[in-house]
């Protein structure tokens, strides 16, 4: 345990002193993180670089780059979320490269054979000592099975889970902190956010994960001949490293190998975007980092897909969400936009509805108003949740990641072919899906699905029904209704009967009083003893008042103390 404590102090000096060299050292200073984090501040300790060119977004992403993979992906993950960063830094934190120095191929060996269980030699028939890619997480190895396959092997770069965990820790108390001594917490909960963060990874560092994220793809896409995935070999396949088959084609990054090839750019790119706008719009299942560097061209202009580690997910709700908010797009219709903002969900509290349309309104006659062929629709998703963040919305994470996904296939499409807008190809694939849902055959299908529930309604109807008028012929029916805090209305409104009866009484002896003194001065031959009872009566009526008084002061103070 100590060790781990003093591990953790050792790599919050760390980080900090990095993010102090890069100009962050006064705002660091300012939060009171040194304090939180109990670590003293030692003057001349940290010695901030020539930073005076730079702009924030770019000493953010230096900083990231230095304090590595956790870093690099945290950054990656920042860059899809303009509902919490200016454009400008998450144009910097998108140049992150999940590239970095490969490890030995003696840690290659001795992790697949500590997770395949036997000698590397006896596993494959050849391996390439020489990767072809090495990331943060781990390292690609061009390998042949023992059946002959050429396949690729993927291996976790050894103590990554450990550096990771201890950087999530220091994380975790760092959202904590700002979710509690901050403004910013009140409107997010950054607590949730790096629980979010932790799980991403903890999914990118089970290798297994990617697998069955491969094999959901190909159920997928098992009628689109465009689209191919690669087969997992799961006998090679573990938490640590994943096998598949290699895929022989070209890189989208090579755009002058594309051309040499005779393929066709156009082709290429309506392909890429048909297949991503299906995965969103039609399966809520997509890829979450679509960059040139995972997608391979083959022969016909098919397009593959690889390194299914990072995945969005749409459930039912959420997809239909995103269609409404994309034929509000088409369609320019802002009402359909601030409707498919109010069903997210995700509003801390009450907002003026009429206000946000309006916003919505200026945006679409800002951006919208450009012809539909030229409309970037990752941006204006941007723009729409930019919005929202005004508003305190919190737009959910697979939105996000969404977005961020939309943005980078524009992008590609863009370079593969100017004139083609992935609105336009969208367009088309939204109305056919929106035409399935209220299809006669998904109607009567859904019926169908609910035959039971209405069968049992019916059949239970009579029975319900004759109880309900036998309880009611014989005077056993009984209809209840709960106030919220019932029982204190009740109690005050007692109260107030209570003094209203001692008002009415004070009042009543206030009568009587006044009809004796009137009836004593209007009467000229008062005998004594008719004078002394008189006197009498006055007194004791007197004294009662004041009794009366008393015990409604008493009520009334009592009353306002409940």
């Amino acid at each position: 345990m100590a060790v781990s404590k003093y591990r953790k102090l050792k790599r919050s000096k760390q980080i900090i002193r990095i993010f102090a060299n890069h100009g962050f050292g006064t705002l660091i200073d300012r939060l009171g993180i040194l304090k939180y984090l109990k670590i003293k501040k030692q003057t001349n300790e940290y010695t901030e670089r020539e930073t005076s060119k730079l702009s924030v977004g770019e000493r953010l992403k230096l900083s990231f780059e230095e304090l590595g993979p956790t870093f690099i992906k945290l950054g990656q993950i920042m860059s899809t979320r303009p509902d919490l960063l200016p454009r400008d830094i998450i144009n910097e934190l998108e140049k992150l490269q999940d590239s970095v120095a490969p490890f030995h191929i003696s840690e290659v060996r001795e992790v697949i054979e500590v997770e395949l269980g036997d000698k590397l030699e006896n596993i494959f028939k050849e391996f390439n000592e020489e990767s072809i890619a090495a990331a943060s997480i781990g390292q690609v190895h061009r390998a042949k099975l023992l059946s002959g396959k050429d396949v690729v092997v993927k291996v976790q770069r050894p103590n990554i889970e450990k550096n990771i965990e201890l950087d999530m820790g220091i994380l975790k108390d760092l959202a904590y902190f700002i979710d509690n001594r901050t403004r910013f917490g009140k409107l997010y909960s950054f607590s949730k956010m790096a629980e979010e963060f932790e799980t991403t990874l903890t999914n990118e560092l089970d290798f297994r994960l990617e697998g069955e994220n491969a094999e959901t793809f190909k159920v997928n896409f098992k009628d689109d001949a465009n689209v191919l995935v690669p087969e997992i070999s799961w006998i090679h396949t573990t938490k640590r490293v994943v096998t598949m088959e290699e895929i022989k084609g070209n890189s989208l990054k090579d755009f002058e190998a594309l051309d040499q090839l005779g393929l066709d750019k156009t082709i290429i790119a309506r392909n890429l975007a048909s297949s991503i706008l299906y995965q969103i719009l039609r399966d809520g299942f997509f890829h979450g980092d679509p960059h040139p560097g995972n997608i391979m061209v083959l022969e016909n202009n098919t397009i593959a897909f690889l390194d299914l580690g990072m995945i969005g997910q749409l459930n039912t709700h959420r997809k239909n969400q995103f269609l409404k908010m994309l034929m509000g797009i088409t369609l320019k219709n802002s009402k359909l936009i601030v409707q498919a903002i109010v069903e997210l969900d995700a509003m801390s509290e009450r907002i003026n509805m009429r206000k946000l349309e309006k916003d919505i309104d200026r945006l679409r006659d800002q951006v919208l108003s450009v012809p539909l062929s030229q409309i970037k629709i990752g941006e204006i998703f941007n723009e729409i949740f930019d919005l929202a963040f005004s508003y305190n919305i919190t737009i959910p994470s697979e939105f996000t990641m969404l977005a961020k996904s939309l943005i980078t296939l524009e992008g590609l499409v863009e370079k593969l072919d100017p004139d083609l807008n992935v609105l336009e190809i969208a367009e088309p694939i939204a109305a056919k899906l929106i035409f399935t849902l209220i299809s006669p055959d998904k109607i009567g299908k859904e019926i169908l699905g609910g035959a039971m529930d209405y069968g049992n309604l019916v059949r239970k109807f009579p029975a319900v029904l004759l109880n309900f008028l036998d309880k009611f012929d014989h005077d056993d029916f009984t209809m209840q209704f709960k106030m919220k805090e019932a029982d204190r209305y009740a109690q005050k409104f007692e109260r107030a009967f209570s003094q209203l009866s001692i008002s009415l009484i004070l009042l009543s002896i206030s009568i009587v009083i006044a009809g004796m003194i009137v009836g004593l001065g209007l009467t000229d031959m008062a005998s004594t003893e008719i004078i002394t009872l008189a006197i009498t009566t006055l007194k004791a009526g007197l004294l009662l008042a004041g009794i009366v008084i008393l015990a409604l002061i008493f009520s009334i103070i009592r009353s306002r103390h409940l």
